[in-house]
């Protein structure tokens, strides 16, 4: 498979942005993706809320079933990537522990 150029990648971010609502993001996301990458990104957003709530990493692993590199992982981007985890959880006002 070819590398996505930057181009179309921010023609994707673009398109996301024009969604208006939550059963438009259902639709353009299940055509998009499959059921279990939606799962695999929804996995990963509730371990950046629990991570942000302060729930110890065996709580997240009880809980979600992923494993300790995947939860690793999740926090070093919610502490060191690009911000997007944090404006995130702030926008969405999620309680931080």
């Amino acid at each position: 498979m070819k590398h996505a150029r930057t181009r179309d990648i921010d023609d994707l971010y673009a398109t996301i942005n024009r969604l208006e609502s939550l059963d438009e993001c259902r639709k353009f996301f299940r055509d998009l993706l499959t059921e279990t990458e939606i799962r695999e990104l929804a996995e990963r957003w509730k371990v950046a809320r629990m991570l942000w709530q302060g729930v110890p990493y065996t709580t997240i692993e009880e809980e979600t079933g992923l494993s300790s590199r995947t939860i690793a992982r999740v926090h070093k981007w919610l502490k060191q990537g690009k911000g997007g985890y944090l404006m995130m959880l702030r926008r969405m006002n999620y309680p931080k522990e």
